[in-house]
């Protein structure tokens, strides 16, 4: 089964917390890493914007991102969030097994 990291960031690590919960209580993904400092630096409706934003990595599979993508923005505070699927080409094949098997529904 074809396994996909989501790059994702938020506002606050509270936001990145609700957001992370719900999707590994909802099996969309297996586990969401949450790195808590990140400095943005950004063009935003024309003007230089620089945030502290927080990162999220989700595992997941290819059969669940469309799903995914669809919950963290009907979650998510900002008008276009950073949802990235990034495909897994290769790993260590029992981590792959348990991302696939705990995202089964």
């Amino acid at each position: 089964m074809p396994i996909r990291f989501i790059y994702m960031n938020a506002g606050s690590l509270d936001e990145a917390k609700r957001i992370g919960r719900e999707l590994v209580s909802n099996k969309l993904a297996a586990c969401v890493n949450i790195l808590p400092q990140m400095q943005s630096i950004y063009v935003w409706e024309g003007k230089l914007q620089e945030d502290a934003e927080v990162v999220m990595i989700a595992k997941t599979t290819a059969a669940n991102t469309a799903e995914l993508i669809a919950k963290v923005k009907s979650l998510h505070s900002y008008d276009v969030p950073c949802i990235v699927s990034l495909a897994v080409e290769d790993g260590y094949p029992p981590f792959l097994d348990w991302i696939a098997a705990s995202v089964e529904k």
